[in-house]
């Protein structure tokens, strides 16, 4: 598949079909595309919490995301993306590099997340990234150390319908050229 049909059939998906299951060699996979992404002085501080199992995706769809999340994941497996608290965009001495601190972990995860998601649509399986959750449930369900943040959750499954692709804006939407 092209790189750009790639990036245009990615969709955010709000209905999985739950006979097909995800297993652990494709999470790796998705995972292996992922930490292809560049990161703050190569940190590489992202981190994925895999919910293969069927009874554990129940236990974290009803302690740990809002009903709207929960159902709309339904049938998928989940996964807990977090990144290393206080790393990339920091010197070694702990103090923040420049005024985004922080915002440098979310910026890594953000762009590892991109290639995960990319990965699974080149799999043939879909994602909804859902940032609407519990992160201290979730924390405590799969043991998520303290010295990360916890950002979002990714449902990844087969699509039970195929939405179709919104408006987006043109680049002289958004595009300055100096």
């Amino acid at each position: 598949m092209e790189f750009m049909e790639l990036i245009e059939k990615r969709r955010s998906i709000r209905a999985f079909d739950a006979s097909r299951k995800v297993t652990k060699e494709e999470m790796e996979k998705l995972v292996y595309a992922a930490i292809q992404a560049p990161s703050w002085k190569n940190s590489q501080t992202a981190r994925y919490y895999a919910v293969l199992s069927d009874g554990m995706i129940e236990k974290v769809s009803a302690e740990c995301l809002p009903a709207f999340n929960a159902a709309s994941a339904k049938g998928a497996a989940l996964v807990v993306t977090t990144f290393v608290s206080n790393r990339s965009g920091f010197e070694r001495d702990g103090n923040a590099t420049n005024e985004c601190g922080n915002g440098w972990g979310y910026y890594d995860l953000g762009l590892h997340n991109e290639n995960f998601v990319l990965r699974a649509t080149e799999l043939g399986l879909d994602t909804l990234i859902m940032g609407i959750r519990d992160a201290g449930k979730l924390r405590e369900l799969l043991s998520i150390p303290e010295t990360e943040t916890v950002v979002a959750v990714i449902a990844v499954g087969k699509a039970a319908q195929s939405p179709e692709k919104p408006k987006r804006k043109e680049p002289g939407d958004i595009l300055k050229v100096f």
